[in-house]
């Protein structure tokens, strides 16, 4: 999202840090920190999760590959430690495979609209459908933290600016089809799994926003339904 003017208040939702799910066990930590020897209270599940010898002790190795999930995807403190936000963030993956191409098997994004965009605030996944027809997703995405809720409903996009930049924050929100005041869809350079979110845009990888970008257009339906965990 980001300063429309005309259009009224804006917000965004950008914070740092590079994103990819995929990462390399030795990869080197962004930020200088010691790896902890403690085992977290969610040790099993991440070690699970990351495909290590399941024992809830705290390795070496377990350590190393925690802190590379968390230093790609931008927890802190990323020192390997196994708390409740790296485990949180790594449910919500499983949780997000689990829905495979059924994004909507609950029905309560509208099919009889024909073309619009849901946005799923509790899994933090979003897809475009026609009627009943899945036509692109589900796509992980980012939506807004606590305080800067993404606000829910069913709105229309109004205003596209595939080169907009925020004159609030000074930054590039590629992409952007605003929805709901300042709050759009845009791609931003981060994970979207990099808590705490974004300031209430729902945020997409560029290959994704780029997608949204070419299948909708002013007019188009957005519905926004359910809850993102802490808010």
């Amino acid at each position: 999202m980001g300063d429309t003017r005309r259009r009224g208040a804006v917000v965004l939702g950008i914070t740092s840090l590079v994103v990819p799910l995929t990462f390399a066990l030795g990869a080197a930590p962004a930020q200088a920190a010691s790896c902890t020897t403690k085992a977290g209270p969610y040790q099993k599940q991440v070690e699970k999760f990351l495909g290590r010898p399941v024992d809830g002790k705290q390795s070496s190795a377990d350590c190393k590959a925690v802190r590379a999930f968390q230093t790609k995807h931008g927890i802190t403190p990323n020192i390997g430690y196994a708390g409740p936000v790296t485990w949180g963030v790594m449910d919500l993956m499983n949780k997000q495979k689990a829905v495979g191409k059924n994004p909507n098997k609950s029905g309560k994004c509208p099919v009889n609209k024909g073309r619009i965009a849901c946005v799923d605030l509790t899994l933090q996944l979003s897809w475009i459908q026609d009627g009943k027809k899945l036509v692109y997703g589900p796509v992980p995405v980012r939506t807004g933290r606590d305080g800067y809720e993404t606000r829910t409903g069913l709105k229309k996009i109004y205003w596209r600016n595939i080169d907009h930049v925020s004159t609030i924050y000074d930054v590039p929100m590629p992409y952007s089809q605003f929805f709901d005041g300042g709050q759009a869809f845009h791609s931003v350079g981060v994970s979207m799994w990099n808590p705490p979110g974004s300031h209430g845009c729902v945020n997409m990888t560029k290959t994704d926003a780029k997608k949204y970008w070419s299948l909708l257009k002013n007019g188009d339906d957005v519905y926004v339904y359910g809850r993102k965990a802490g808010t």
